[in-house]
């Protein structure tokens, strides 16, 4: 008996996916719930499970094909030839195999320490890159040369090559007045300068050459045993080699990639974009987070400037709701949300995703803490699943994470506004009027004009950027 299973429904209200590879062929024989193919959707890239036990019969879509939602994919024969028994009838997981999608690729988080080591980039603790040492740079090796002149007596002593153009400049400033060297009579002789040879010209020449800002050691003399001329100096200079040829990649746009840039499109041209900057001296969130690092109550849990920064968002957003709300332009209304669904923007190789971290503003440091360093690993292992990252009301993206201090970012789609988490490093700061090194971060803020008046926009900013400052204040919130 041939089944037909088709593309799935992942009830994420996408239409379509791309089929990724095969995990199975024509011929082997499949059970219940194994993994037939991966896709990718427009979310994220899920694995399929067979409904049924059988023979692969026949792959109905080639890998890299993008297909349509109910479309068949892939032939079972669940009696194969030799007959069988009858396969047990399908449960319920196997009935709606969109539950049992899971994501397999990995994604690059960005919920690390923003820290910055010591140095003049102040970057962050990002993947560790060697740096390495431009060449030219530093003090160069010069090696001096000596230019025998043409001396009656055998005896002569040689003189340095720049004292020997001082002088026969001088002496070609008067005139001719001597036959000695290159000012008449036998040609200049070469020397090296290390590795390199001085060419012959006379001085005249050379001063020519100097005027013209050529390089004589580029120029193939046409005079007597090679040296140069005037006329040299005034032939144009050879074509350039073309450069080497490389061959450019082109990628299709599909998957992620594609939500993701029509998503930040629309979000761009659809939202009036306002972006407000605010510097932080958070040295004292700094050193509460060595405190609590020693305290057994946060034995194991990792705390990041994050985690910080997001516990401080979540505070200041109930003193500003508009920040947590949404633009329902159909309905002609503005949600205001009742919970803190906390998004962090994550860069994969497919694109942005953004899980969440539901009822955020419910959750302790400790808690929250927890919940990142889950997210983090879960994007590590590539098992975010597509409903982890939806239904967020408000997004934090940690670009210090990168060693970047500062950006613009574009909000994500459906909510109020975004904020950028910048480099914590040390830098100059004056504290009661004295010039002293402090730990600094830079904030940025992307809201919706149609949501968030600036006003609204700067208390809020204002409010996050005094609790990183003081996390006592959290006291009075």
């Amino acid at each position: 008996m041939r089944k037909e299973f088709a593309l799935p429904d992942a009830g994420e209200g996408l239409t379509e996916a791309e089929i990724l590879v095969w995990r199975v062929a024509p011929g082997d024989t499949v059970t219940q719930n194994q993994t037939l193919v991966e896709i990718e959707t427009a979310k994220a890239a899920v694995e399929l499970p067979s409904p049924w036990s059988g023979v692969v019969a026949e792959l109905l879509a080639e890998p890299g094909a993008t297909v349509s939602v109910g479309t068949p994919i892939i032939a079972i024969d669940t009696e194969p030839a030799g007959g069988s028994d009858a396969p047990a009838a399908p449960t319920t997981q196997a009935a709606d195999p969109a539950r049992n999608l899971e994501p397999k690729r990995g994604v690059e988080d960005v919920t690390d320490d923003n820290s910055a080591p010591n140095g003049p980039h102040g970057g962050a603790e990002a993947p560790a890159e060697k740096i390495t040492t431009l060449v030219g740079y530093g003090p160069q090796q010069k090696s001096s040369s000596r230019r025998r002149r043409r001396q009656p007596a055998a005896t002569a002593q040689a003189a340095p090559i720049q004292d020997r153009r001082e002088r026969t400049s001088s002496r070609a400033d008067r005139g001719p007045t001597s036959t000695r060297g290159d000012l008449g009579g036998a040609a200049p002789t070469p020397s090296s300068n290390g590795d390199r040879v001085v060419p012959l010209a006379k001085p005249p020449v050379r001063k020519l050459a100097r005027d013209l800002g050529v390089d004589l050691r580029t120029v193939t003399g046409s005079g007597p045993n090679g040296v140069i001329t005037r006329e040299d100096l005034q032939q144009p200079p050879p074509p350039r080699a073309p450069p080497p040829t490389r061959e450019s990649r082109r990628v299709p746009i599909k998957g992620v990639r594609k939500a993701m840039a029509q998503a930040m499109t629309e979000s761009a041209f659809t939202a009036p974009h306002v972006t407000e900057f605010l510097t932080v001296d958070v040295t004292a969130m700094m050193e509460l987070r060595e405190r609590l690092g020693g305290d057994p109550q946060f034995a194991g849990v990792k705390l990041t400037p994050l985690v910080f920064a997001a516990k401080a968002v979540c505070l200041a957003a109930a003193r500003t709701p508009e920040i947590n709300s949404s633009w329902n332009g159909e309905a002609g209304e503005i949600v205001y949300h009742g919970a803190v669904h906390l998004g962090i923007a994550a860069a994969t190789p497919r694109g942005l995703v953004v899980p969440n971290i539901a009822d955020a503003d419910t959750l302790s440091l400790r808690e929250l803490a927890q919940a990142l360093s889950e997210l983090t690993d879960t994007a590590r292992a590539g098992t975010t699943t597509p409903a982890d990252m939806l239904g967020g009301t408000f997004t934090i993206t940690n670009v210090g994470v990168f060693g970047v201090d500062t950006g613009t970012p574009i909000i994500n789609p459906g909510q109020a506004a975004i904020l950028a988490l910048g480099a914590v490093k040390p830098a100059p700061w004056v504290v009661d009027g004295e010039l002293a090194v402090r730990t600094v971060c830079q904030l940025s803020l992307s809201f919706d004009h149609r949501l968030v008046d600036g006003e609204q926009g700067s208390r809020f900013l204002a409010d996050v950027g005094s609790l990183l400052s003081d996390p006592a204040l959290a006291l009075a919130y």
